[in-house]
């Protein structure tokens, strides 16, 4: 199967738009490993969004070479073996950066601004007593529904939001409709 899902935006805040986003964004280990090698630019750091650590590696880098044109005999050894010091560490902490990184893109994402908990959403049931009234309510609109009807009490409109909005229709429904649009274009070539 070919990447071009990574390409497709419907511009919607569904799944597949959060997928899309994760996938453009998201950091890999062999990458991070492959820029490791040219560890005193500092590109792994910069890879990974670690722009301090990065600079440091440039810094370490310059001060290497400064000291060996500059300096006497042996001066530039010690930026140099701190840098190496520092690469090796560096080593053991790309694979923790990269799930931090990527576990944090996740929340970013997941949970961004405009996102808000289910209509009626009250948090953690305080007691038992609360928690089985609830579910008991809830039970009796359940059971009132009529098999088909949208869970808002009243609201016969299915594509409509809480708020009157046009709301994107789900998975299911785009399939139902391009199944519908399918059979459509066979009964009218059987017209013809």
């Amino acid at each position: 199967m070919s990447k071009a899902w990574k390409e497709l935006d419907l511009e919607g805040g569904g799944l597949q738009s959060v997928n899309a986003r994760l996938a453009r964004e998201m950091r890999t280990r062999p990458t991070a490993y492959a820029a490791w090698a040219l560890f005193p630019l500092g590109l792994h750091r910069f890879y990974l969004r670690e722009p301090l650590g990065a600079a440091g590696f440039l810094i370490l880098s310059v001060a290497t070479l400064v000291l060996a044109f500059l300096a006497p005999t042996g001066w530039w050894l010690a930026p140099m073996v701190a840098g190496l010091l520092w690469a090796g560490v560096d080593l053991w902490w790309i694979d923790r950066r990269v799930t931090d990184y990527n576990k944090e893109l996740r929340k970013q994402v997941f949970l961004r601004k405009g996102n808000k908990p289910p209509q009626d959403y009250r948090g953690r049931y305080t007691s038992d007593e609360d928690a089985q009234r609830e579910l008991t309510e809830y039970q009796k609109i359940k059971e009132s529904e009529k098999p088909g009807q949208s869970g808002i009490a009243g609201s016969n409109d299915r594509n409509r939001d809480v708020g009157g909005k046009q709301r994107m229709p789900s998975f299911n429904e785009q399939e139902a409709m391009l199944r519908q649009m399918r059979s459509g274009k066979n009964d009218d070539t059987k017209n013809d």
